[in-house]
């Protein structure tokens, strides 16, 4: 059952949020807290990999800041289902950016960067910043 977890929770968030438009009464509140769910659902993904060396990690940009460029960087096991993470985060980027412009929403502009490496550590990715 833990299969199909993640493929309805995701179907269920799409057709709130992409079933949106301008036109619609959807609150600033509820769009957020629809991104909310779908970073915790990749989160959850996330959390369920695992990795023996160094070469089973890797990392991806998460997020759109309104001037440009992700927030951050999810460090990850490539043991998942990478494909569906892509999708999730894609959706993720692309629904962020439209609230951000729907929104009118501001940030610093600073940069993110990347992990300089991704190493894995006591069977978990992380990200290596120096």
């Amino acid at each position: 059952m833990k299969l199909f977890k993640h493929p309805f929770k995701t179907i269920a968030l799409l057709a709130i949020v992409l079933g949106c438009t301008n036109d619609t009464e959807t609150t600033q509140e509820e769009e957020l807290q629809a991104l909310n769910l779908l970073s915790e659902d990749i989160e959850q993904l996330i959390s369920e990999g695992i990795c023996s060396e160094n070469s089973d990690c890797d990392f991806i940009d998460f997020g759109s800041k309104p001037c440009g460029g992700p927030w951050s960087f999810l460090v990850y096991s490539t043991s998942i289902d990478v494909a569906l993470l892509q999708q999730k985060v894609a959706i993720y980027n692309n629904q962020e950016n439209a609230y951000n412009l729907r929104w009118g929403i501001i940030s610093d502009c600073s940069f993110a960067l990347p992990p300089e490496e991704v190493r894995c550590v006591d069977g978990e990715c992380v990200g290596i910043y120096k």
